[in-house]
């Protein structure tokens, strides 16, 4: 038997640990390379999004990094003038009041600086939560229906969609943050090594426990939020369901408020487990370094004291000293958080990386598409065909072969789980078989253009999508590039039966649907839905004609008339019924009577009854309870 073909899931970009000494200096090498590579696609994001926000954060970036150290030697030299006037070594006071005035432009400009940074970044914050969004909209067009099938999948989107928004602006930030310090402390080092050399090195070389226990944290905490994904897709689903407009009639007549609640609180117990021993492990770590590094800093503030004390160092330049001490040591600690957070922001970006470079399998199979031969009844033809989901090895369809000609009305009959609806996606190439080949008029429909492929299907699933929207938009969706014609729509609702209803809302065709948005919105009932998923099917200009149960939710009466309609939109066209009313199978040319994934009768309703088999024993089941009835 042919191996399973499965959708692979991208793991998160990881490098394995070294498990030697020697194996280090490559680590190294492989995570820094790493790091630079989504921090580098963090900026290509912010470029795409506005290429001059990223500039001007660059330059508010530079001019933070200057600034502090304009304002202490500023304050130093303020000081050391006043000292100079109360020792009457300065005699006029036009000294003082220019270092006034160069010290209340500097505290102007820092001012106009700091809010121009506010402006920028909330402005960059929604332009790029805007341009990621829109990424992730444009990929989800390309993603293959069968990714929806693995749970991988869905912690992979749901990080992507959580940290999308505010990581890759709180990256940039924190970024240029870093920048800015690394600018001003490698201005106070020059300062400060005019008074003692290895004091910068001592500060530096007593950070890096510091730094070491931050980024260890950080790559176990996205660890962590990684692998508890289940987790909090489970809190929030446990939490929806109490708030969903559909459940909740359900939720209270079965009383099951409280078991939704104890779930949520059972799951959030032990995640909150885990995050509380992280917590608590690094702030160990963190106090216990603190207390060193302070105790450190204190001893070089008692050092630059005493050079005051021993006239080596003016009272001034104590303040400039002293400053330039507690801002490389501010630096340090800023540059070490900062650096931690963009570290961690760069990991969770994995999840977006990983999503936006999902591969995608539905595509042709040849170099030069086949084009679609358009408004003709066409032939199709299941050779073989096994298929099983993607992520499981029980196959739904086993062995199923059968053609249906032009212009042929096939039904599709069988219990729930025989495999009609999967039948029905591997046709319109949602999936692709696992074995064998689906036939396009005697082509493998995989050479086949798949978006060309897809207009030439009128398709009513069986949960068919509700959208809120006017009822004129929701008729119109059957083929969106034709637009809202109006006469077109009334004709759809017209033949889907949906023309008395529609006419009796408030703005008929203009009516908003779903109260989400709009305070007129009207709830229509699932049958009114149903009817208006069928005006979509009527609307389009399609080729083959599909309804997964497109009646399930009507009563008998508007079914048959809804078939009556069917019986002329489907001449000349190839039509496929999948029906648990058997009442529609007495029309069909064909009738394909699957089990267990397999077919087992193939015929006209005359043929099946005369086969007295499973076709008969099912379609006199049904016509009994109907006599009864």
């Amino acid at each position: 038997m042919r191996s399973i073909k499965k959708i692979k899931v991208n793991e998160q970009y990881r490098v394995p640990p070294p498990k030697s000494i020697k194996e280090v200096p490559k680590y190294l090498k492989e995570v820094v390379g790493s790091f630079l590579k989504r921090l580098f696609y963090i900026y290509k994001l912010v470029w795409e999004a506005k290429k001059s926000m990223l500039l001007a954060m660059s330059f508010m970036a530079l001019v933070d990094g200057v600034l502090p150290v304009a304002g202490a030697a500023i304050s130093a030299a303020l000081i050391n003038t006043l000292a100079g006037v109360v020792t009457h070594e300065i005699t006029e006071f036009s000294a003082v009041y220019l270092l006034l005035i160069l010290q209340g432009l500097y505290l102007v400009v820092r001012s106009v600086i700091t809010h121009s940074e506010t402006i920028i970044l909330r402005l960059a914050g929604e332009l790029v939560s805007n341009h990621i969004k829109l990424k992730i909209m444009n990929k989800s067009k390309n993603i293959d229906l069968g990714c929806y099938d693995l749970p991988d999948f869905y912690s992979k989107l749901e990080n992507a969609n959580r940290e999308a928004g505010h990581r890759p602006i709180e990256i940039m930030r924190s970024t240029f943050t870093v920048i800015s310090r690394l600018i001003s402390m490698l201005s106070f080092v020059l300062i400060l090594i005019s008074v003692s050399w290895w004091a910068p090195i001592f500060i530096i070389l007593l950070s890096l426990p510091t730094a070491i226990v931050s980024f260890v944290y950080r790559r176990k905490t996205v660890d962590y939020m990684w692998f508890h994904s289940k987790e909090r897709r489970q809190m929030n689903y446990y939490s929806s369901v109490l708030v969903n407009k559909d459940m909740v009639k359900e939720v209270k007549i079965l009383g099951i408020s409280d078991h939704l609640i104890d779930k949520y609180k059972s799951v959030f117990s032990k995640y909150f487990s885990g995050i509380k021993k992280l917590v608590v492990s690094e702030s160990f770590w963190k106090i216990l370094t603190t207390v060193v590094t302070t105790a450190a800093n204190c001893l070089l503030l008692i050092f630059i004291a005493k050079g005051v004390f021993d006239g080596k160092i003016e009272i001034g330049d104590y303040t400039l000293y002293a400053g330039a001490l507690n801002s490389i040591i501010a630096g340090v600690a800023t540059i070490i958080s900062t650096s931690a957070i963009v570290y961690e922001g760069t990991l969770f970006i994995n999840n977006m990386i990983s999503y936006m470079e999902q591969p995608k399998s539905i595509v042709p199979n040849v170099s030069k598409p086949e084009a679609v031969e358009r408004h003709i009844a066409h032939t199709i033809e299941f050779k073989n065909v096994s298929f099983c989901y993607p992520g499981t090895e029980d196959f739904v369809l086993k062995d199923v072969s059968f053609t249906i000609e032009p212009g042929q009305t096939v039904v599709l009959v069988g219990f729930n789980g025989s495999g009609k609806t999967t039948l029905i996606k591997l046709l319109i190439r949602l999936y692709d078989p696992t074995i064998g080949e689906i036939l396009l008029d005697g082509k493998d429909i995989k050479s086949y253009d798949v978006n060309e492929l897809y207009k030439i299907f009128g398709i009513i699933f069986q949960d068919f999508g509700k959208y809120a929207m006017t009822v004129a938009e929701n008729i119109a969706l059957g083929q969106i590039d034709k637009g809202i014609k109006e006469k077109d729509i009334e004709l759809a609702a017209k033949q889907a039966d949906a023309e008395m209803f529609i006419k009796s809302l408030p703005d008929s065709y203009n009516t908003p649907l779903m109260r989400w948005f709009e305070d007129n919105g009207i709830e229509l009932s699932i049958g009114q839905w149903q009817k208006l998923s069928i005006a979509r099917a009527f609307y389009s200009d399609s080729d083959i004609l599909i309804l997964d149960e497109p009646t399930a939710s009507l009563d008998p009466m508007a079914e048959q008339q809804i078939f009556n309609q069917f019986d002329e939109l489907r001449k000349d066209k190839t039509s496929i019924f999948v029906s648990h009313r058997l009442s529609s199978a007495t029309i069909a040319d064909k009738i394909i009577v699957l089990e267990n994934g397999k077919v087992i009768e193939i015929g006209n309703h005359r043929e099946l009854i005369e086969q007295n088999g499973h076709y008969r024993k099912m379609f006199e089941t049904q016509a009994k309870r109907y006599k009864e009835n």
